[in-house]
């Protein structure tokens, strides 16, 4: 038995445990599993598009921030059947920034969905499910993708107008790449999101809103014996709120 056999055999009596509170369509999902990077064979037929470079450098980058938002999809053999741009990120990543692949892969383990069924026996099989995840992903709740947009720029992603600058990483082209929706789908979500609903929050992004506010603040002369008091305790107040921000973007 394979290695990957055998992480395939716990996965499946896991879900085998699962399928009892399960419903019928829940249960033809896949299995969920995590195995090497290396244990991700290549396709049967070959990828039936050709990656692109600048796709998978853009989720190299994101996968480094935020980890892997969607699996690599498998056969029960361990044979690609959808996420090619993925995997080739996450290679890309390990070859480039080992550091970034080690956080985010833990003992280089990848989380994958694994079909139940052999893609060399049934190619059409096989077929229908990289089509069927390239033409329709798993539809992101906008909470969903505003979480996931505080903590890229909490990783010094950004959404400036204009050309952007030598190096500068756009915040909306990256959400577009990880989640497979248009520029338009995106600004839709980030501009219902600015004013937050049912008094939903998001702490950092009023960290970093209120961080050069009383920076600005700190230049100022104090003149009441309340201004002078807060201008004694603002530079601990800082050195905290930095603290937390950059906690929050190494979490």
């Amino acid at each position: 038995m394979t290695n990957f056999d055998k992480i395939l055999a716990k996965a499946r009596e896991k879900k085998d445990r699962e399928q009892e509170k399960e419903q019928p369509q829940q249960q033809r999902s896949g299995i969920e599993a995590t195995i090497p990077l290396d244990d991700i064979k290549d396709r049967v037929a070959g990828d039936t598009r050709p990656l692109d470079q600048k796709h998978v450098e853009e989720l190299a980058e994101s996968i480094a921030a935020i980890g892997l938002v969607q699996a690599v999809t498998v056969d029960a053999k361990g044979r690609l059947l959808a996420g090619g741009h993925r995997r080739a990120a996450i290679h890309l990543l390990r070859e480039q920034n080992r550091d970034a692949y080690k956080g985010q892969f833990p003992n280089d383990g990848v989380p994958v969905r694994v079909m139940d069924f052999d893609s060399q026996a049934e190619p059409d099989r096989s077929l229908e499910v990289e089509l069927s995840e390239n033409e329709k992903r798993r539809d992101y709740s906008r909470t969903e993708v505003v979480a996931i947009a505080e903590k890229l720029r909490a990783a010094g992603y950004q959404d400036t107008p204009g050309r952007p600058k030598k190096g500068e990483k756009r915040l909306k082209p990256a959400l577009s790449v990880i989640f497979g929706k248009s520029l338009r789908t995106v600004e839709r979500y980030l501009s219902k999101s600015e004013t937050p609903t049912s008094g939903e929050v998001f702490p950092s992004k009023l960290l970093k809103q209120a961080l050069p506010k009383l920076k600005q603040w700190q230049q100022s002369k104090p003149k009441t014996p309340a201004e002078k008091e807060l201008a004694a305790s603002l530079p601990g107040l800082i050195e905290l709120i930095e603290a937390v921000l950059q906690e929050q973007s190494e979490s």
